[in-house]
């Protein structure tokens, strides 16, 4: 009989496979792969990081969307693991961060300062072309095992090939346009999020809970709710309403 762990990896492979729907939204399924990718691989924090196209990188959904720990995945775009990974196009571990301070002195300091002892990268690579990273945070000084970071590349490529292979079915765009489209996504969700937290007094990562849940609630892709948020189609009080039951109901 499957293991608990093994029905969930395996409904998490079937989830990240799905793509081909008139329906999916890549913030979503970003999202989704952050959360699963931290549950599976028993980590504490997980980011994914993409290509911007014009030679940078940047953070595009987290495990939590603390400012705190958004930084730390913004500031893996210059150094830290994800640099070394998108580089050698490898995975790339960290068992104690706080050894590491001559190989990442910006990002090995700031990670142990905010409590992380272990970090690792994985890429999100098709063919030759690697397209951004998968990027893990540990409170435990525990690395990446051989057989975690085999699960971790096969998250990540599933992943990525999905993404690419959707856009590409229904639009027929290049890997750039894909890219950038997915940037742009993430910029309505970040409009949307100080929406709510400033409408609702929340956290930035409430915020993020509250969008991400009423969409899957409602059945609507998490990008279309943002922007109706951001300009005030669906009215910030809608979502609210919906928190404030939910407390209440606790």
């Amino acid at each position: 009989m499957a293991t608990e762990r093994e029905q969930r990896l395996a409904q998490t492979f079937v989830a990240l496979s799905d793509t081909l729907v008139d329906d999916f939204d890549v913030m979503d399924f970003l999202s989704l792969l952050a959360e699963r990718s931290a549950e599976l691989l028993d980590v504490t924090a997980v980011g994914v990081i993409l290509s911007d196209q014009r030679g940078g990188w940047r953070p595009m959904a987290a495990t939590n969307e603390d400012a705190r720990l958004l930084e730390l995945f913004a500031m893996q775009t210059r150094e830290g693991p994800c640099q070394d990974c998108i580089r050698d196009s490898a995975v790339v571990t960290s068992s104690d961060l706080a050894s590491e301070r001559s190989r990442w002195p910006e990002f090995a300091e700031a990670a142990v300062a905010s409590g992380f002892r272990a970090a690792a990268a994985v890429p999100m690579r098709l063919r030759r072309e690697t397209i951004g990273a998968l990027t893990l945070l540990n409170r435990e000084a525990v690395g990446v095992s051989g057989a975690d970071a085999q699960l971790g590349q096969a998250l990540a490529d599933v992943a990525t090939v999905g993404i690419l292979h959707q856009r590409a079915a229904l639009r027929k765009e290049t890997v750039s346009e894909q890219l950038q489209a997915t940037l742009h996504h993430r910029v309505v969700i970040e409009q949307a999020k100080g929406v709510l937290a400033e409408s609702g007094d929340l956290s930035m990562q409430h915020a993020f809970e509250l969008l991400r849940d009423y969409a899957r609630a409602n059945g609507q892709g998490l990008t279309d709710l943002a922007r109706s948020v951001a300009d005030r189609t669906i009215q910030p009080s809608n979502l609210l309403a919906t928190h404030h039951e939910q407390r209440l109901s606790r």
